[in-house]
């Protein structure tokens, strides 16, 4: 099954369910504030995407931390910082049998991997 990380605040999260509820995909959702993400989970999302692709620089949890915090970004670093704060964490982050998507396509054609089964 599909499972589904996010918050359930987050617009794009929302978008994202409503579509695959809407194509019958079945899929789990996981509030990442509300379960505790190990760091072993981080680090196999940050080996499928990349740190850059995860790490969610735009939002306000990005702005509220330190200059401290935002410099020397290694990935020990990354991994720790998503953990504490998971809001940084870019979303919504999809698996499925150990792959890792991050992000929901505005074009309809890049979700077709959401739909596979």
């Amino acid at each position: 099954m599909l499972k589904v990380y996010g918050l359930k605040n987050c617009d794009t999260c929302r978008a994202a369910r409503k579509w695959l509820t809407a194509n019958d995909v079945p899929h789990e959702f996981l509030d990442v504030r509300d379960i505790s993400l190990d760091a072993e989970t981080i680090k196999h999302w940050v080996s499928q995407a990349g740190i850059d692709t995860l790490l969610n620089k735009r939002g306000l949890t990005w702005r509220k931390l330190d200059d401290v915090d935002k410099e020397l970004m290694d990935e020990a670093k990354a991994v720790q910082l998503l953990a504490t704060h998971p809001a940084l964490i870019k979303r919504p982050v999809f698996v499925k049998d150990g792959t890792v998507s991050i992000g929901f396509a505005r074009d309809e054609s890049e979700r077709e991997h959401l739909l596979e089964t």
